[in-house]
């Protein structure tokens, strides 16, 4: 299950995510917000708690230029939200980061290029070795 959220700046990015996710038949549950002013911490806290009660298995955040969402994502132990604009990086987030959210921003990146994002993140897999060592090294507990 994914969890998918966002401020205003990336609601309407985040509606075409959604309808891209139902029609794949990829299950989620949209957290909000409804496209009125609101603050990315919130929603980003939100969506982290789903994703480390074991709720959902990964998230997807955006907000107006995925920068404020990410980073109040990245505060959370456990999580490592990769802010992407292109699928390579979005595959490599998967491949090398074990990224559990993406994140997106509603203003600079068009829905197309952001499910094409959401495809390479999804099918992608951890190549653990090296990038576990350095994945490990990033926890909170590493400092």
């Amino acid at each position: 299950m994914i969890v998918i959220g966002s401020d205003h700046g990336g609601y309407e990015l985040k509606e075409y995510l959604k309808a891209y996710l139902k029609e794949k038949e990829i299950p989620f549950v949209d957290i909000g917000c409804d496209g009125q002013s609101c603050d990315y911490p919130d929603y980003a806290r939100i969506a982290v708690q789903k994703i480390l009660s074991g709720d959902c298995e990964k998230g997807i955040l955006c907000c107006g230029t995925g920068i404020g969402i990410s980073i109040a994502a990245n505060k959370y132990a456990g999580i490592r939200a990769a802010l992407v604009s292109e699928p390579v990086s979005a595959r490599l987030a998967t491949e090398h980061n074990n990224a559990n959210i993406l994140c997106f921003g509603g203003r600079v990146t068009g829905g197309a290029l952001a499910a094409a994002c959401v495809d390479a993140w999804l099918e992608a897999e951890f190549l653990g070795g090296r990038h576990a060592a350095r994945v490990h090294k990033i926890e909170p507990s590493a400092y």
